[in-house]
């Protein structure tokens, strides 16, 4: 079995194909329908396929480049995955909620996040035990209210070159920032999603943690292959 039968097959198995209700259908998206059950959408898994390969080629070469890739993913079945491959790869990620101005308020982003480490190191050091109790607690809620904002950005020194993003529709905000700033977007999205949005759309099922997981392992699986030689 060749590589792409092997991935189409994966995908398969992973549900990739399930699309949304008829009903719901971006125009968009209909290139991608292999044709409709039970009022629901399903995919063409050898046409997303295409989409895929496409994409994870400028991951690839992203990875040989030692490009940054901020990871944008806050539904529910995205969190833990979007979390886990942004660590591995040592990347940024947002998978709480995304904050207004994430990129084109950046500078302004990047001193919440200063004040944020500047507010651990004190902690840590117990500095903060000169203010009063009620100080304290005032403070201690400030972090935790920073830490969900800002947990995954927090090593980022620059806008990112490419933003990953789990669901574009749920996720506008973050593209529309993205696209301000010139950001190429490469998007998992199912049948509701507009495909003109981004630069890379990925139809296929984002709504489910098996194929949303699977998508990620190929994202890490081609930046770790550009960045580690392999792809030469």
């Amino acid at each position: 079995m060749n590589i792409q039968n092997s991935i189409i097959e994966e995908m398969f198995k992973a549900g990739a194909q399930y699309g949304y209700q008829k009903s719901r259908r971006h125009p968009s998206t209909s290139p991608y329908i292999f044709g409709t059950k039970n009022g629901i959408d399903i995919i063409n898994i050898e046409k997303s396929y295409d989409l895929l390969s496409k994409a994870l080629d400028e991951v690839t070469a992203l990875g040989a480049s030692g490009k940054t890739i901020l990871f944008v993913g806050t539904k529910p079945e995205a969190k833990q995955g979007i979390t886990e491959v942004a660590l591995l790869l040592g990347m940024p990620y947002v998978s709480e909620r995304w904050v207004g101005g994430a990129l084109t308020n950046f500078p302004e982003i990047k001193k919440r996040i200063f004040k944020l480490l500047d507010l651990r190191e004190q902690k840590e050091k117990g500095e903060l035990e000169k203010y009063t109790k009620k100080e304290r607690l005032l403070i201690s809620k400030e972090m935790e209210d920073m830490t969900k904002n800002f947990q995954g950005l927090t090593s980022i020194t620059k806008t990112p070159d490419v933003m990953i993003v789990i669901d574009p529709k749920k996720e506008l905000i973050a593209v529309t920032e993205a696209t301000k700033m010139n950001i190429p977007v490469i998007a998992l999205m199912n049948t509701d999603c507009d495909l003109k949005k981004v630069k890379y759309p990925i139809v296929s099922n984002d709504a489910s943690v098996s194929s949303i997981s699977l998508f990620l392992k190929y994202i890490k699986e081609a930046y770790t292959k550009g960045s580690t030689g392999e792809a030469k």
